[in-house]
């Protein structure tokens, strides 16, 4: 009798075992903010691609990383040629101030100057996973540009303030 309680016992307490915490990589975390990159010169919305720009975030040495796959040593890894960036966002603070550098290393380089305010909330993924930050741009204007008398970016449109998810397309930006 004593043995089929031992063996009762011991067989109850694999039930009570968790799985592994492991947080799974397909888990949504903190999402970046979205920027799409338009043609100002026409009169319909057109997608137009930046040249050799480079982000770097205040506080940041190299910038952002566009291209993984290239050796750190690479300046060409912090440099992108697209239509749509993602860039991150300090959790902890609630602002964030990004030089965007066009042509960055050309003979027309032009450098603007962007910040970003928002409030942060913390949301409780798993025990694995920790929290996610959400973000919500809280400019009431598209006035978040520093103004100079050579910028490159003539007009930027927050598509979407909430940020939760990089699925969408949160900033517009013309030049």
């Amino acid at each position: 009798m004593k043995k089929i309680i031992l063996l009762l016992l011991i067989s109850l307490s694999f039930f009570s075992c968790e799985k592994d915490d492991i947080c799974d990589a397909s888990t949504a975390t903190t999402p970046r903010l979205v920027i799409e990159f338009y043609d100002n010169s026409v009169a319909t919305p057109t997608l137009k691609s930046v040249t050799n720009l480079k982000a770097v975030a205040s506080g940041m040495q190299e910038g952002v990383v566009f291209n993984n796959s290239l050796p750190v040593t690479n300046p060409l890894r912090y440099l992108t040629n697209s239509n749509k960036i993602y860039l991150p966002l300090n959790p902890s603070g609630t602002t964030t101030t990004y030089s965007l550098k066009y042509d960055f290393g050309g003979a027309s380089e032009n450098e603007d100057i962007v910040t970003y305010n928002y409030a942060t909330q913390a949301v409780y993924v798993s025990r694995a996973c920790g929290y996610k930050y959400l973000f919500n741009l809280t400019n009431t204007n598209t006035n978040i540009l520093t103004v100079d008398s050579n910028n490159w970016i003539k007009n930027i449109m927050i598509a979407k303030p909430n940020l939760e998810s990089e699925n969408e397309v949160h900033i517009k930006m013309f030049f």
